[in-house]
């Protein structure tokens, strides 16, 4: 549905957001984010599997988590898979090639978004690129939390703000961007 062309590859090398090592202080900010929205049911969506294993280890099953069985494209550790592969959250399997979005995954974050209990999305493939739909998506005061390579996790405040610079990138990603939008179940013009 949507790939990941060459001249944008830059612009995910800076990250969106802060970088942290502590889940513990991740997690006070996401509260601070909810609180200033007034939205205390935001979610906290998790994008990689180390960051979902960070998570969870300071005691926040993430609503949405993205994982892949990889970090930095090597297996994770053992004790983050068993770890993982042991949680009994409602799961969903999907397919999303490198460097795309595909319209599989696309639907199971829409849904998973709207679940009423937490949801792991299980790609076969890739899903670094979740980051920018699950930005576009959730509602404001939610928080996108995904890894940055040998510095820590990132999280992104969904704010109008942030929401307006990942769906800049979102559009500049080669396919068909409204059918990805219905997919997520957005609306472009919103």
């Amino acid at each position: 549905m949507l790939t990941l062309p060459d001249s944008l590859r830059g612009a995910f090398k800076e990250p969106l957001g802060p970088v942290t090592t502590d889940a513990d202080a991740l997690l006070a900010a996401a509260a601070d984010t909810r609180t200033a929205y007034d939205a205390a049911d935001a979610p906290i969506v998790a994008v990689g599997d180390v960051v979902t294993y960070h998570l969870r280890r300071a005691g926040r099953v993430p609503d949405v988590a993205l994982v892949d069985g990889r970090t930095e494209r090597e297996a994770v550790r053992s004790e983050i898979h068993e770890t993982l592969a042991a949680a009994d959250e409602r799961r969903v399997a999907v397919e999303n090639p490198p460097a795309e979005l595909t319209a599989e995954l696309l639907e199971a974050l829409r849904t998973a978004l709207d679940a009423a209990d937490p949801t792991i999305i299980d790609v076969t493939g890739e899903e670094d690129l979740a980051t920018l739909p699950a930005i576009v998506a959730a509602p404001d005061g939610a928080s996108v939390v995904y890894g940055q390579p040998g510095e820590g996790m990132v999280r992104v405040a969904v704010t109008p703000e942030s929401r307006a610079h990942a769906r800049e990138l979102f559009e500049a990603m080669e396919g068909d961007v409204d059918a990805a939008y219905r997919a997520l179940g957005v609306d472009p013009d919103a």
